[in-house]
């Protein structure tokens, strides 16, 4: 049977503190008024009229960018038949960090902490190792739940979430029917994870435009197209690719995802590669990084993150990582020269996420070994030698160039050691949570490690919390 989507959303924002004080308030500003006035009747009848009275008047506060409605959250079709509400509660986005908690002084949240990083340790104190573990991955709802297909959140979704509270949930065109239905998913799986674990999830999807699009290529959504990269990247002109990434990211902060696998920032330097193709803004590494910064850029403005892809550049690669190991010959300096090149611009723009391709570079690793199980490349040269501390995550690890070679346990345990804080859709996510819990546990993964991971995740997710 199908489920559908049960109880309201529920994030109603806070009102005022009442009538009562709004009353004091107004009491206190009459009485104000009235000693003023006083003031001034006794200054006139003694002094005649003041010389130079204005009429000037200060003009009307800058109001906050609010992006329209919010509808939180996202997941899929169990077991139950339980009814529900649509999951369209308005919430505000402040953008620009004017109002709604997040002002100069830094993030104040629900619990009256001051800064996001410190809500994110005072998370991270009370967390369970197992706890932690599970927010290290983002996977589809059918491996949450161990449905075989999901389109709505129920029980059965809460029961998964309190068993499992991972980081996020990633969705493609099999989760989607239309727009109620994905207002409806998100909303509801959002709402259950504020009240099971008390931090939001990143509610992810690849739609980068072109072919690559969930949304923009289902027939049962009305949205903007968005040309492929390279038809924008043609064109030479970034605002476009700010456009696209303004479209994009406006329709999935509507359906409620927060986290967007794109833009392909990929340099085609291989005109033959089979991955990349139209993915690609093109084969100039400048124009490339414009392009891309521009994209996220667009996301952003709507509430939106992006993950640029496929550090360290799948542009020039030989084969396909999705049907096993893709290669490039080039050495460290030569991709400095192409391919990095958009990547040291995200560093430099500290952009929030950077997705790790399974890319081998045996010039650099010496062997077969994907990139973003490799502590040489994660670590020593994106972590130490780029400088990037945002949130890394593999690109997922059901892909041939992993799961052709190495069981899901050990590869999420690699990908961890290798520096790696995110694990994007292991082939069998129960064998990769325990072996993280359990790698953790005996030391294999240092716990300081997994704090780390944790702590940059929960503080991203303190910006998103403000909105809930």
């Amino acid at each position: 049977m199908i489920q559908k989507a049960e109880g309201d959303m529920g994030f109603m924002e806070k009102g005022s503190s009442g009538r009562k004080d709004n009353r004091k308030v107004w009491f206190g500003r009459l009485a104000g008024v009235c000693a003023v006035t006083l003031l001034l009747a006794a200054i006139l009848c003694f002094a005649g009229p003041l010389p130079g009275m204005g009429n000037g008047s200060r003009g009307p506060e800058a109001g906050m960018n609010g992006m329209g409605t919010r509808t939180d959250e996202l997941q899929g079709r169990e077991n139950d038949t339980e009814g529900g509400g649509d999951g369209t509660d308005p919430v505000g986005y402040d953008i620009d960090g004017g109002g709604d908690g997040m002002e100069a002084g830094g993030y104040t949240g629900k619990d009256g902490v001051n800064s996001q990083e410190e809500w994110a340790r005072k998370q991270l104190e009370a967390m369970s190792l197992e706890e932690k573990a599970a927010q290290l991955f983002i996977i589809t709802p059918e491996q949450l739940t161990g449905r075989s297909q999901v389109t709505r959140a129920g029980e059965v979704t809460r029961e998964a979430l309190r068993k499992y509270p991972v980081g996020g949930l990633i969705y493609f065109s099999n989760h989607l029917e239309d727009a109620d239905q994905l207002r409806a998913m998100t909303g509801d799986t959002q709402k259950m994870a504020m009240e099971e674990i008390g931090i939001p999830l990143f509610l992810s999807m690849d739609e980068e435009g072109g072919d690559i699009a969930r949304i923009g290529n289902h027939g049962g959504f009305q949205v903007e197209q968005v040309p492929s990269m390279a038809v924008i990247g043609a064109s030479g002109d970034s605002s476009q690719a700010y456009e696209a990434g303004s479209t994009i990211g406006a329709y999935l902060h509507e359906y409620g995802v927060n986290l967007d696998f794109a833009p392909d920032a990929d340099v085609l330097t291989n005109p033959d590669n089979t991955v990349v193709k139209r993915r690609s803004f093109g084969s100039d590494p400048q124009l490339v990084s414009e392009m891309s910064l521009a994209y996220l850029k667009g996301l952003w403005e709507h509430g939106v993150y992006g993950a640029p892809k496929h550090f360290p550049g799948h542009g020039a690669t030989k084969g396909d990582s999705h049907e096993g190991f893709a290669y490039t010959d080039k050495t460290w300096e030569e991709l400095e020269e192409s391919e990095l090149k958009p990547f040291y611009a995200m560093v430099g723009n500290q952009v929030p996420f950077i997705m790790a391709g399974h890319i081998s570079l045996p010039e650099i690793t010496g062997g077969d070994l994907p990139c973003s199980l490799s502590v040489q490349v994660i670590q020593e040269y994106l972590r130490d030698r780029m400088g990037y501390e945002g949130i890394i995550i593999t690109d997922a690890l059901n892909m041939g160039a992993i799961e052709d070679h190495y069981p899901s346990g050990q590869a999420a345990v690699m990908a961890l050691k290798a520096g790696v804080d995110m694990l994007l859709m292991p082939a069998d996510f129960p064998a990769a949570y325990e072996a993280v819990v359990e790698g953790a546990g005996n030391g294999e993964i240092p716990l300081e490690r997994l704090d780390a991971s944790v702590l940059r995740i929960l503080t991203l997710k303190a910006e998103i919390r403000k909105i809930l």
